[in-house]
């Protein structure tokens, strides 16, 4: 075959570090979330999804055929860190944990998994982002060291 075709879909979780209540702000999370998005469409992974609370974020999209999730997350911290640190002199500060989950999506939960991601506000109203990122991990049958989930 010729040509590479590839169709992953993502839904990646990290928070900010030490999970810092930093995105309390609106205006600074809904920049947050659309430079993610510019990001993501920047890195040829284009974002279906991005949302998010005060303490973390979301984002659901379709990986490139050229990138490891790793350079992919790692871009995202990157200039999303470098972007928020230049829209407002209070999050000077600011960073992402060093962590983050990465979970595949199969294409017939991709429409569940965006309204999941648009109803962060609601759903964090009764579960806190330790509990649910315990949750997708279990989930997903993924073990882990609770001493290195957190920082």
């Amino acid at each position: 075959m010729p040509q590479s075709l590839v169709q992953i879909y993502l839904h990646i979780v990290f928070s900010t570090k030490h999970r810092a209540p930093l995105l309390e702000d609106q205006a600074p999370r809904d920049r947050t979330h659309s430079y993610l998005g510019g990001t993501c469409r920047n890195l040829d992974s284009p974002a279906l999804e991005v949302g998010g609370v005060e303490d973390h974020v979301h984002i659901l999209c379709r990986l490139s055929k050229t990138l490891s999730v790793s350079e992919l997350v790692r871009e995202l911290k990157r200039e999303s860190s470098k972007k928020l640190k230049e829209f407002s002199p209070d999050l000077e500060a600011f960073y992402w944990q060093h962590g983050y989950g990465a979970f595949s999506v199969s294409p017939e939960h991709v429409e569940a998994v965006k309204a999941y991601i648009a109803n962060q506000e609601k759903h964090h109203k009764t579960e806190t982002f330790q509990n649910e990122f315990r949750r997708l991990l279990a989930e997903y049958q993924i073990e882990y060291d609770e001493r290195y989930v957190w920082d």
